[in-house]
């Protein structure tokens, strides 16, 4: 059976937008979430995209144009819940996966990304995908906006590749979650994972490992975990009679 859009096309049949053609030679990453087809555009070869200039000036590297196995396992839990309207933020969206499936759940997403062409294509596969709502902001991390808002879930994945942005990720969850909100961070066992837990006690967060994942990416073994991120003040009274 052929898998579909909301609008009847054939899934992955819609045209990418002229502009992604142009500048980029465009490859595709078909995969399966929690039952659900995904056809997903992204560029074919992600060094092509490494900048010299960019990695000089704030070691910047185009990690977002691949579709990685943390961001299929927190897809996963996401695609289970029902967002029920409710407001979902996405701190590097890359190619879109987990802001798609959360669209698709129900949820109000803002994708953010670091990098302007992630946000394109994040749009360009909603789109893809027959979702025609989406929000997308270019977000620094180390400049967080304020005007963000506060978000019921907050969603990360694979983000803590360098040891300073175990805090800068703490501090972003800190500054998104509206109350009785969760944030949601899966990683795939990188060394600085330690760091983020350690920086949410510093901030009030508590960040405890609630889900592991086996997963074998280009032939390794890999065990992804995700993180569940919440107040300690709120995690407090719920357990205060």
């Amino acid at each position: 059976m052929t898998s579909s859009t909301r609008d009847g096309a054939p899934l992955g049949q819609i045209e990418p937008p002229e502009t992604l053609r142009r500048r980029f030679e465009l490859a595709s990453t078909k995969l399966s979430v929690a039952g659900r087809q995904y056809d997903l555009l992204r560029p074919r070869n992600i060094d092509d995209l490494i900048s010299e200039e960019d990695f000089n000036l704030d070691d910047r590297i185009p990690y977002w144009a691949e579709c990685w196995p943390s961001a299929q396992v927190l897809a996963e839990r996401i695609a289970r819940e029902s967002g029920d309207g409710q407001r979902l933020l996405e701190l590097g969206c890359g190619i879109g996966l987990v802001s798609v499936a959360a669209a698709q759940a129900g949820y109000r997403v803002l994708a953010t990304d670091y990098y302007a062409e992630a946000l394109e294509f994040t749009a360009a596969n909603m789109a893809r995908h027959g979702l025609r709502r989406l929000d997308t902001r270019l977000v620094d991390w180390r400049k967080l906006p304020r005007d963000l808002g506060r978000f019921d879930v907050v969603a990360a994945s694979d983000v803590l590749y360098e040891k300073h942005q175990a805090a800068l990720i703490a501090a972003a969850f800190l500054a998104t979650l509206a109350p009785g909100g969760v944030g949601l961070l899966s990683d795939p066992g990188r060394r600085n994972a330690p760091g983020l837990i350690e920086e949410c006690s510093k901030m009030g967060l508590q960040a405890q490992r609630v889900e592991q994942t086996p997963v074998i990416d280009a032939g390794t073994p890999l065990t992804i975990s995700i993180f569940e991120i919440r107040r300690t003040a709120e995690l407090r009274a719920e357990i205060t009679p």
